[in-house]
């Protein structure tokens, strides 16, 4: 089933958080946001004008979530083996180390909430959260290097206070809780992390486990099967479909459905 709302000219704040209270959001709620911006069309204000809505939807109880992921802090040459070359060690000499400052590569809203200056951003150089709110600093405050999608993260803290998944314009391959689900499953495909860090002064690069990309493989498989298990509504909010969908039944469901679908040996 799918609600229009009718709309004329650029989307405002308020237009924005009608909408979001259409999908389901209620004051008090931990978000994580995956996000299009160009899905809603136009926005008065753009990026700016969407988080503004989203934190004003959520009240001063809430969080606001999104990835903010650096894909720009990762091995340029991640087949090369043994003794690097002349051109190899300079293409990762210009590979940044990240920082808290470092822009995203997740998008316009989730780089507008990063730039608050209120958020709090967990320290994974590749995997990273930035977080507004109530529990901002609970939920971004620690994340491991290893399996940075997993129980020690960002996404196993919003899975234990019961947080929700808002999906704006995107679809599962966006929905980074599967990975999370995945992790929990007895045979994850596994992928492993290069990036450098600074340690002590020096630059070092460091290696770590975490699942694998899904490619569109399962995903969107397991995303479409929740929803309508569990009957989860497709709102519009200006172009853009929207869907808002609780962590810990989709956790619960998500799991099982890829343990089927992952047989031994997939990782």
């Amino acid at each position: 089933m799918t609600t229009t709302k009718p709309r004329t000219g650029g989307l405002t704040a308020a237009e924005l958080v009608e909408g979001w209270r259409e999908v389901g959001v209620e004051e008090g709620m931990a978000l994580i946001v995956h996000s299009s911006l160009s899905s809603l069309g136009h926005v008065e204000g753009g990026a700016a004008t969407v988080v503004e809505s989203l934190r004003t939807a959520v009240g001063p109880t809430g969080t606001i979530v999104t990835p903010t992921f650096t894909w720009q802090v990762t091995d340029p040459d991640p087949d090369h083996a043994g003794m690097p070359s002349a051109a190899v060690r300079e293409r990762r000499a210009t590979v940044p180390i990240f920082d808290v400052d470092l822009p995203s590569s997740m998008g316009a809203i989730p780089e507008a909430l990063r730039s608050l200056p209120d958020s709090v951003r967990s320290p994974h150089p590749q995997a990273s959260v930035a977080a507004v709110g109530a529990d901002a600093a609970t939920i971004a405050g620690r994340q491991t290097l290893g399996f940075a999608v997993g129980r020690t993260s960002p996404f196993g803290r919003l899975y234990d206070i019961g947080g929700y998944i808002l999906l704006i314009g995107v679809g599962h391959n966006r929905n980074t809780f599967l990975h999370y689900a995945e992790t929990l499953t007895p045979h994850p495909r596994l992928k492993v992390r290069r990036f450098p860090m600074d340690i002590d002064g020096e630059r070092v690069w460091l290696e770590t486990l975490d699942v694998g990309n899904d490619n569109d493989m399962h995903f969107p498989t397991v995303g479409h099967e929740f929803e309508e298990h569990a009957g989860i509504l497709e709102v519009m909010v200006g172009d853009a479909p929207c869907r808002l969908i609780p962590v810990q039944p989709f956790v619960s469901f998500a799991v099982p459905r890829l343990t089927e679908l992952l047989p031994p040996g997939a990782g």
